[in-house]
């Protein structure tokens, strides 16, 4: 299994499509930073006035370390900003603390996807942990031939989470970068360059995601296939 040509080719097209992805929203945003805000506003006073024009009150703004460690976390309502965008005045930063606030908005609309991928972590945290150790238990010990079919089956299960995790992903990123633009855009404090530069960043941050999605589809199909060959 670890040294199928066809899973090689899956683990390590989309490993280098993903790094390709990466390296490209990191140049954009880098460029984006070096766009100022004219009216000064960090990260952090972004997502602010984002909650307060929404009539979230109950939602804190805080730092964490790390560079695209931005995140919003539903659980103890906080929007966890890196410190280049906690404290970043640039368009740049303007665009992630408006993403990030906009899945604040999802959470305090009920927005479904978000809920159904909430929902769904634990389940994902599960099947990721079994996963891991199959591999390190097929890797290094022998088992017989039942083992193995009642193995991969596993890895269907557990594979069949992580995509449906990925693809719930999808809408609720997408959304949350629409509603970080539009508010951006309507309020007026992103505009011209600004704009497309902050427009630039979020879709490719977005496209990490696609990335991601695809790559689970692609392992689905392989675990399907072997489980399939297996019973045949």
């Amino acid at each position: 299994m670890f040294f199928d040509p066809l899973y090689l080719l899956i683990f390590i097209g989309f490993t280098v499509l993903g790094l390709i992805v990466q390296f490209r929203l990191r140049s954009v945003i880098e460029g984006a930073k070096k766009i100022p805000m004219t009216n000064g506003m960090t990260g952090r006073q972004v997502a602010e006035k984002m909650l307060r024009d929404h009539g979230i009150y109950d939602v804190k703004v805080m730092s964490v370390k790390g560079f695209l460690s931005d995140h919003y976390n539903p659980a103890d309502k906080t929007i966890n900003l890196s410190p280049d965008v906690f404290g970043g005045n640039s368009a740049a930063a303007a665009a992630v603390a408006a993403h990030e606030t906009g899945h604040a908005v999802q959470h305090a609309t009920g927005y479904g996807p978000l809920k159904m991928r909430s929902a769904i972590v634990p389940v994902v945290q599960v099947s990721s942990t079994i996963m891991n150790f199959l591999f390190i238990a097929m890797a290094f010990l022998a088992f017989g031939a039942s083992f193995y079919n009642q193995a991969i089956l596993i890895f269907v299960i557990c594979q069949a989470a992580l995509t449906v995790f990925a693809l719930i992903t999808l809408p609720v990123e997408a959304d949350a970068t629409r509603r970080g633009l539009a508010w951006l855009n309507n309020t007026g404090l992103t505009y011209g360059e600004q704009h497309r530069h902050a427009e630039s960043a979020l879709r490719w941050a977005g496209r990490t995601y696609i990335v991601a999605a695809l790559a689970a589809i692609a392992q689905l199909a392989y675990f399907l296939l072997m489980f399939a060959n297996r019973r045949d």
